[in-house]
């Protein structure tokens, strides 16, 4: 491979690994996550009638 494909090669793996490493950073560093979560049991469709 040329060195110009290795240079492609490199910023784009480059690239996403950072991409990710940012994503997983935000998901586990933000603060009040906890109550954001829900569960299918949480869901409740509007075609469910409560007694």
């Amino acid at each position: 491979m040329t060195l110009g494909g290795w240079i492609v090669m490199c910023l784009s793996v480059g690239g996403v690994t950072l991409f990710l490493g940012w994503c997983i950073y935000r998901v586990v560093a933000t603060p009040g996550a906890v109550e954001h979560l829900h569960s299918q049991a949480d869901i409740e469709t509007p075609d469910v009638e409560e007694q």
